[in-house]
Formats: C-alpha cells, structure tokens, sequence
C-alpha cells in the first residue's frame, strides 16, 4: 500500500469513528429534548400523550383551581385554543391569572397536560421567546404590552 493510500484510509476510519460518536451523542441527547409548542399547536397537531413537551401560553383568567396546599389546576390558553393543567408542586411566587407561563409535562390521554415543571415570567416588561411569538402570531399579545 502506498503512502497516500495508507493516508487515505487513515482519514476515512477517522470520519467513520468520528461520525459514529456523533451518532451516538444525537441519540443520547433525543431523550432530553423537549419541543415547545403552544395551545393551539397541540390541538392542531392532537399531539400523543406520553408526548414530553412545553407547553406556553397565558393562564387564563378564572381557571386557577387549588384543591390542597399543592395541587394546582388552571387552563392554559393563547387565544386560539385552551390546554387544562395539573400540577403538584410549589408555584412560582410570580404566577397568577393573565400572566406568561410555560408548563413543563407530559400529555395525558385525555387531552390535559400534567406539569411537573412551571415558570413564570419574572417581571412585567419579559415575555419568553417562544410565548411571545405564540401569542403574536395568534393576534393576542402585541410588543410593548404586558399581560395583565
């Protein structure tokens, strides 16, 4: 074998382990991710339950239900469409109705969504990303404004 050929086969084992690695790295991490979407997304996509997710959007006014110390239920809307919650868990100091929040959960087979994560927004001028272009493209909330 000649000198460029034992080069090129050392290069091309090299992008083969290399590529394997980055195999292996993409299918660790496909666990872990976890796709926003907003209330209306999920009806339009009847996302599966078991389905991990965030879910974004403004708890509704009149929908915050508590029934003991933590357990937590409230809707979730956007405007378009409405997402039931359950949580079970301490809220956020800053959660309360009319404000952003994303949920952190799974889907539950009968179209709610169970959180075991929840953040609010942090003062009145923030809005997440992700929230603020949900609402924007459903006409509810406009830059500058603050959900109240």
């Amino acid at each position: 074998m000649t000198r460029k050929g034992r080069r090129l086969l050392l290069i091309s084992c090299a992008l083969g382990v290399l590529g394997v690695a980055a195999g292996v790295v993409l299918f660790a991490l496909n666990d872990t991710i976890v796709f926003f979407r907003s209330p209306s997304e999920i009806a339009a996509e009847r996302t599966a339950p078991g389905t991990r997710l965030r879910l974004g959007g403004l708890v509704k006014d009149g929908s915050v239900v508590k029934s003991d110390n933590t357990h937590v239920r409230f809707v979730v809307t956007d405007g378009g469409a409405d997402v039931a919650v359950n949580y079970v868990g301490l809220l956020p100091d800053l959660f309360r109705e009319g404000q952003g929040v994303i949920a952190e959960g799974v889907m539950v087979p009968d179209g709610s969504f169970r959180a075991d994560s929840i953040l609010a927004k942090h003062d009145e001028n923030y809005m997440p990303k992700e929230v603020a272009d949900a609402l924007k493209k459903q006409g509810v909330w406009k830059e500058g404004e603050t959900a109240q």
